[in-house]
């Protein structure tokens, strides 16, 4: 009975030690059903979540987090040490112009939302510039059409997202006013460097240049 038992407690170990490196060495975050491919055979998503919440208490007291975001589960530095990790960059963090966030925090709690319900906002035109950087950084995509003349597109943010705000579902954003007032923050804390700078001049455009392509 006590060889069974341990050969239970091993076999438990050695399926977490799998899943640490699988997380470890994946430069994308790993859902239950990636995870849940690598034995043979497969583990529930029950068991899955009770390794990994396992994982996750073992690295409480290291400087590395196992964390649940959108796209799955990730390995990461605790945000208390990422000004550490940044400097091993010589990038400069992201910067973003307030037209830009103000744009990304209100597809975000209000969407999906036009471009011409962003003006209505925020009571100037929106630079197409500003939807293209939103999208060239997966922030945000187009899902559909509004049924009004001009089907103007409907704008959603993305996983990706979710994903650089270390949120698991939209349900986790924080509120309005904390967004607004940290929004810098949040959107720096956890982005790749490798993300264009923004210049103020290009985030604005004339009102009759986009009045001209937006539908109501």
């Amino acid at each position: 009975m006590m060889d069974q038992t341990q050969n239970e407690i091993n076999h438990q170990n050695e399926m977490k030690q799998i899943l640490e490196t699988a997380l470890l060495v994946s430069h994308e975050p790993l859902s239950l059903h990636q995870l849940g491919k690598i034995f043979e055979p497969e583990i529930d998503n029950d068991g899955l979540r009770t390794l990994l919440e396992e994982i996750k208490a073992d690295w409480s007291e290291r400087g590395i987090e196992l964390v649940q975001v959108a796209s799955g589960w990730r390995f990461q530095a605790r945000s208390e040490y990422q000004r550490y990790i940044n400097r091993l960059s010589p990038e400069k963090p992201p910067k973003y112009s307030r037209a830009v966030l103000e744009t990304l925090a209100i597809i975000a709690y209000r969407q999906p939302a036009t471009r011409g319900d962003i003006e209505d906002i925020r009571g100037v035109a929106v630079s197409p510039n500003i939807l293209k950087t939103l999208e060239g950084r997966g922030w945000i995509d187009v899902i559909g059409h509004r049924d009004v003349p001009g089907r103007p597109g409907l704008y959603a943010t993305t996983k990706q997202f979710l994903d650089d705000l270390n949120l698991r579902s939209l349900q986790d954003l924080p509120s309005l006013d904390q967004f607004v007032v940290n929004e810098q923050m949040l959107l720096t804390e956890a982005m790749m460097p490798a993300v264009e700078q923004i210049n103020e001049e290009e985030t604005e455009t004339p009102s009759e240049e986009a009045d001209a392509g937006t539908a109501a």
